[in-house]
């Protein structure tokens, strides 16, 4: 049921946005209507996408500090690794009192620019693959 509903939700949304829609109209089911401005309603979009994929969905401020367990669950990797990616300076992090902390924003930035390199990889990959014949079925269907 919440992933069908956030599957509708996700449509809608989709098909406003080829509108380049400045603002989206929800009608409550008690007939209230509330006007979302577009940065909202794109949010909506994003969450209702991930919820219909079965995905669990946070929001988080961009300014807002994580820890680096929490850093690190969101990034899918172990607290420690995540350190070392600190001390190597390939993720951002500062101290509050004797505890280090990450702004939601490098966590996602950072995310963001692990997966375009894991998928320009994976392009790579598929492109060479291809190359060699390797999804050839060899006329078996």
């Amino acid at each position: 049921m919440e992933r069908t509903a956030a599957a509708r939700l996700a449509n809608m949304l989709v098909s406003r946005s080829t509108k380049q829609a400045e603002s989206v109209q929800v009608v409550l089911v008690n007939g209230e209507s509330v006007e979302l401005p577009s940065v909202l309603a794109d949010v909506m979009f994003r969450a209702a996408e991930l919820v219909a994929q079965g995905r669990q969905v946070t929001v988080l401020a961009d300014e807002e500090l994580l820890s680096t367990q929490d850093a690190a669950e969101i990034l899918g990797v172990s607290r420690q690794y995540l350190v070392r990616l600190i001390d190597r300076g390939e993720i951002s992090a500062g101290k509050v009192g004797t505890h280090r902390r990450l702004r939601a924003y490098d966590v996602e930035a950072f995310k963001d620019a692990r997966d375009a390199k894991r998928m320009a990889a994976l392009d790579r990959l598929t492109a060479l693959s291809e190359d060699l014949g390797g999804y050839d079925l060899g006329g078996k269907p």
